[in-house]
């Protein structure tokens, strides 16, 4: 009874440290919760820090084991979770003929989007977004407004315009802010489809990307299909 006890007590051990090591490595994490990755190789590889954290020998087939119990309780808790949410995506916005532009922070730049602003009130089929970083502001904006923004923003430091972009907008269901992995598991189908974000801007419930206008389509199929899984 005394060895039983030990022996799973020191199996708990294990399971911790490698449920700790396999949460610090995002890929791996998803990759088990998935079934991609042989388990036997995997143990091999994680091993020697294992040991290092128990400060004790450890034989492949107990990390084999505890990586075969966290792989089935992560499949069931992150992406049973997550695709519960996915499948309540609400509407999903697709805009064509934006412009991407970067400028640096400044004095006036403000005054600038504020007259930039008025001048897009006059017109409700242009679409604006606007983020602000340290030392970057950021404005996405339909083209037929280019002239503009370049009127408005001469005296200003672009460092970067894109042109030929799409935005596709999502909305999310409420629960979305407590479910953790939701963006990494859209991104992550995106990125495997080797689609470029130039840029993601998201408010609560909701997140829109831009793309190039020739990736719009597979971008938008990628996230409508989220909804199937």
């Amino acid at each position: 009874m005394l060895f039983l006890s030990q022996t799973t007590s020191i199996m708990k051990t294990i399971s911790s440290v490698v449920e700790q090591y396999i949460k610090k490595k995002p890929f791996l994490q998803s990759a088990l919760a998935q079934g991609i990755i042989n388990l036997t190789s995997l143990s091999r590889i994680v091993k020697p820090e294992i040991e290092e954290e128990l400060g004790k020998d450890i034989r492949n087939g107990a990390i084999v084991m505890a990586l075969k119990r966290l792989s089935d309780d992560l499949e069931f808790r992150a992406t049973h979770k997550i695709i519960k949410v996915l499948k309540n995506i609400g509407e999903i916005t697709v805009r064509s003929s934006l412009t991407d532009y970067t400028f640096l922070a400044s004095d006036t730049i403000l005054v600038q989007q504020a007259k930039l602003l008025e001048a897009i009130n006059h017109n409700q089929d242009v679409f604006y977004t606007s983020s602000r970083g340290v030392n970057e502001i950021n404005i996405v904006i339909s083209n037929l407004m280019d002239q503009t923004v370049e009127d408005l923003f001469k005296a200003e430091k672009c460092t970067q315009k894109a042109e030929e972009l799409s935005s596709i907008t999502v909305k999310l269901p409420a629960e979305n802010v407590s479910v953790p992995g939701i963006y990494y598991f859209i991104f992550q189908r995106l990125a495997w489809e080797g689609i470029v974000l130039y840029e993601v801007i998201s408010t609560t419930n909701e997140f829109t990307i831009l793309v190039n206008d020739d990736q719009v389509d597979i971008a938008f199929k990628t996230i409508k299909d989220l909804k199937t899984l």
